[in-house]
């Protein structure tokens, strides 16, 4: 069997979720988050409005979705210097982060 590939999948809830800090975090991943060595997919943008059904999670301003050829690409992305420097800019605005990762076939 095929080793699989590893999703993960970030929300962000951020202090100031003004339009302009929304945009804001939506550049910021996709210039430093984007196009790194090993990522199958790669898509960034912001909770969908309307869609307000009770299992709907309404506690985030933008989701982050990167699946990574294997696991491996992913640990690399985790301490590549792009990514470093993302936390770094990014931190200062985000009232909560919740990271789901799960192997993905």
């Amino acid at each position: 069997m095929a080793e699989p590939k590893l999703a993960h999948i970030v929300y962000f809830t951020l202090k100031d979720h003004s339009p302009a800090a929304i945009e804001k975090q939506l550049d910021a991943c996709k210039k430093y988050l984007s196009d790194h060595p090993g990522v199958a997919f790669f898509a960034v943008g912001t909770r969908t409005v309307g869609l307000e059904r009770e299992v709907n999670d309404k506690e985030f301003h933008v989701a982050l979705h990167v699946v990574f050829e294997n696991r491996a690409a992913h640990d690399r992305y985790q301490t590549a210097p792009r990514h470093v420097k993302f936390i770094e800019e990014s931190k200062p605005n985000w009232a909560k982060v919740r990271v789901f990762d799960a192997d993905v076939q």
